[in-house]
């Protein structure tokens, strides 16, 4: 066969694109990847995912192999997890489409108890302000009202303000609550236990978002039960391409009770083709991610996932203390697991404050990648601050002679500076249309593509340009500064317009 460029060619130029790319592994980034520190796991999960690259998970009569490697997957996760014969589960494409089939499950339950069809009602979803987005876009994709639940100044939620929004005549709506083991933003455990007997009073099943947190919290000493063995918690999710350390994505849905979990299916004879049953929102589903994750499950086992874990945390402790001990910064709360975020310092004089954007740009300039996070402002009044998250892997450990001194040097050479002024880039910007609030291109249904795009370079991004000379979109700070003044509306439309024209096709 003739090719229009040869295989060599196109080899080429993947590893060209991929130079760009912020590194995978070697723990100079602290978000997104989960790097074991182990080079034969990377190749016995590209083995794993060779073997199966040409299986569709869409048919598991047709591919046996799919179904003993999921019903594997799901035995060992339900044994972590402290799960019985009646938890049964689904492997999924991550812990988004795990979040949302927990969250459709829960609705058609409480449709089919009200006898009623989706879209005849909108039951409620409760939530604290720190779950992950995915619930969100659970809620806006299956017709759910959001009822954010603020938390504290550390992130946790409470059980008593969980029982305001489910007790009593309050409960006959609610669908779902949800709480995290831990929340992304703060490595906060929210109080499982607790929530869920106020659940359970009422009536009301519980998800525990354990995405972050299920392959490494089983090996956290002296935490209070937050699993499946919590009476009242009704399913979890857990990803296996975070410290379960499969490539992406593959995550387990444990639902407790064979008839709840067969109102996650999708199934349809009533069609001129062959009949399709769907336990996921894929139809047809790769086997390399679910193949790459049974692989590394079966070489680690129990153990192996107890020393990975050890050295994650030791690590996380490293830190916490080395970022605790650094003039201008704080870590806040008492996280969970291995991750943190950290904010600045009021109780020091604001020319030795440290702001956490700033912060996470200069840490770029030394080689590392950190996450910035902005503040979030609670339906209470009470605000949580702009903070910098830190996901630690257990490679971590074997650089942090290297990451220490980068983080304290990117401290000191922003010690002292204010956060950018969002006012002064507000004004920069162009309006469009009649201002609302009083902030120029307030009003997101004038932002048709073109003029959000004038926005997003008035804020100094290029979309076009973005990707050419390497990772990222420059400086963080200004605009999370920016994120944070604007309104949400208007904040969601320019970042969906960048994010967009990423992607979009690039004439020479």
């Amino acid at each position: 066969m003739k090719f229009a460029t040869s295989p060599e060619t196109v080899l080429e130029r993947l590893t060209a694109l991929r130079a760009h790319d912020a590194p995978t592994h070697g723990g100079h980034v602290l978000s997104y990847v989960y790097d074991s520190g182990e080079p034969e796991l990377d190749r016995l999960a590209g083995e794993a995912i060779r073997a199966m690259q040409p299986v569709n998970g869409l048919d598991p009569t047709t591919f046996g192999s799919v179904a003993a490697l999921e019903r594997d997957l799901v035995g060992f996760t339900r044994d972590l997890l402290g799960g019985d014969d009646e938890v049964v589960g689904t492997v999924t494409s991550g812990g988004t489409e795990s979040c949302l089939l927990a969250v459709k499950t829960a609705r058609d339950a409480w449709l089919a108890a009200h006898g009623l069809r989706p879209g005849e009602a909108r039951p409620r979803l409760v939530l604290p302000t720190t779950a992950h987005a995915a619930f969100r876009k659970a809620a806006h994709y299956f017709g759910l009202e959001t009822d954010l639940v603020p938390v504290t100044a550390t992130g946790e939620v409470t059980a008593a303000a969980v029982a305001e929004r489910v007790s009593g005549p309050a409960a006959h709506d609610v669908a779902l609550v949800v709480v995290s083991a831990p929340s992304y933003p703060h490595a906060a455990l929210d109080p499982v236990a607790d929530v869920a007997a106020v659940a359970a009073d009422a009536g009301v099943p519980v998800h525990v978002d354990a995405c972050i947190g299920g392959m490494a919290l089983p090996f956290w000493p002296d935490l209070p039960d937050w699993d499946l063995r919590v009476p009242g918690v009704t399913s979890l999710s857990v990803d296996l391409h975070k410290y379960g350390y499969a490539p992406k994505g593959v995550s387990v849905l444990l639902q407790r009770g064979r008839d709840r979990q067969r109102g996650q299916y999708f199934a349809t004879t009533r069609w001129p083709g062959y009949p399709v049953v769907n336990p996921t929102l894929l139809g047809s589903r790769s086997g390399g991610p679910l193949a790459a994750a049974w692989a590394i499950v079966q070489a680690l086992g129990h153990e192996g996932f107890a020393e990975l874990a050890g050295r994650s945390r030791r690590a996380t402790d490293a830190l916490r203390d080395a970022v605790g001990a650094v003039e201008g910064l704080r870590v806040v709360g008492d996280p969970v697991g291995p991750l943190l975020a950290v904010a600045t310092d009021d109780a020091v004089p604001a020319d030795r404050r440290v702001d956490p954007h700033r912060w996470a740009d200069a840490a770029t300039a030394h080689g590392w990648v950190l996450q910035a996070q902005p503040a979030y402002s609670q339906d209470d009044g009470t605000r949580l601050p702009h903070t910098t998250h830190l996901t630690v892997t257990p490679v971590t450990e074997s650089v942090l002679g290297e990451l220490v001194p980068a983080l304290e040097a990117a401290a000191d050479a922003v010690r002292g500076e204010p956060r950018p002024d969002a006012t002064a880039l507000l004004a920069a910007l162009p309006a469009a249309g009649a201002p609302a609030d009083g902030v120029p291109g307030a009003d997101p249904g004038t932002l048709d593509a073109e003029t959000a795009a004038g926005l997003l370079g008035a804020l100094g991004l290029d979309a076009s340009r973005l990707g050419d000379d390497g990772p990222g979109v420059g400086p963080m700070a200004p605009l999370l500064a920016a994120v944070e003044a604007l309104p949400a509306p208007v904040a969601e439309r320019l970042l969906t317009e960048l994010l967009a024209r990423l992607v979009e096709p690039r004439r020479p």
